[in-house]
């Protein structure tokens, strides 16, 4: 969703999350599974009616910005499974294989999994947050003035 957020709205918070990495701010990781399913979600029909601001030459020329920004990990292991989601397991993958400080999502499975305290438990250096509470930590790590 958050892949989707910053493509229908510029100015939102998802998208402000992009431009920290795009700035160099942060480092952006993605795979080519993520890709292909950002990819896939963001060409179905019903959320192109919900959202006309999604075009395929808007998602082309997003999800090209973002790889000429990005690390491409190409070695994720399978190190969680999530049986509640299993759809969501490539997501915390890759963080993992990356060594990720922070998961952005607006997911609800994901999210619950920052409170879980097995899942923390296992995975103690990674920390599962929206785009808006990630743009509050980096404005705490810039100090006075914000990012």
């Amino acid at each position: 969703m958050v892949f989707v957020q910053a493509v229908a709205n510029d100015q939102g918070p998802a998208s402000a999350s992009f431009e920290l990495a795009r700035n160099g701010r942060l480092e952006l990781c993605v795979s080519l599974e993520v890709l292909t399913e950002v990819r896939e979600v963001m060409n179905r029909t019903k959320l192109r009616r919900k959202l006309p601001a999604i075009t395929t030459a808007r998602v082309d020329a997003f999800l090209e910005d973002v790889v000429s920004y990005a690390t491409v990990i190409t070695d994720v292991s399978r190190r969680f499974s999530y049986d509640r989601d299993p759809k969501d397991e490539p997501y915390v993958n890759l963080a993992l294989a990356a060594q990720a400080l922070y998961l952005v999502s607006r997911d609800k499975d994901l999210l619950e999994l920052a409170v879980d305290k097995d899942f923390r438990g296992r995975f103690p250096t990674l920390t599962i947050l929206d785009p808006t509470a990630l743009l509050q930590v980096m404005a705490r790590a810039a100090g006075p003035g914000g990012p």
